[in-house]
């Protein structure tokens, strides 16, 4: 066949082709461990708003779905429509429990109305200065 030229590239000139292309210093292979670390906190904080956004969804449609669903059957249709894996799905139906949880237990309503002397709500009081003053006590008195 006269009329007809085969162009062939070497498999080996590909590479070197897209080695030029995409240089190792654009896309490097490994990270430093500084930027590693911010790569895991970045992803971790992704990675919570996303299943913030996901509690808050379930709890909507568990509120618009009350007078046809009971709230765990609302959180399970939730999570199977959106079609969440495994991991998150466990941990958007626990957060989601929690939440409406928060206003059924008596509880929690006690601990919420309970005034907090301390300036940290919510934590119990640490006891580490009284307990180092009554080993400091019974050192002296020995």
């Amino acid at each position: 066949m006269q009329g007809t030229t085969e162009y062939s590239i070497d498999p080996g000139r590909k590479i070197k082709m897209l080695g030029r292309l995409f240089p190792e210093t654009l896309f490097p292979r490994k990270l430093t461990p500084s930027a590693e670390k911010r790569l895991r906190l970045a992803q971790a904080r992704a990675e919570e708003a996303i299943i913030r956004a996901h509690v808050d969804n379930a709890l909507m449609f568990v509120d618009m779905l009350a007078e046809d669903l009971s709230f765990d059957r609302a959180i399970d249709s939730y999570v199977r429509v959106m079609g969440l894996p495994e991991p998150m799905a466990s941990v958007v139906a626990t957060r989601t429990l929690v939440v409406l949880g928060e206003d059924l237990v008596p509880y929690r309503r006690r601990a919420q109305e309970a005034p907090r002397t301390e300036e940290t709500p919510g934590r119990p009081p640490l006891r580490l200065n009284d307990a180092s003053e009554a080993r400091f006590r019974a050192v002296r008195r020995a």
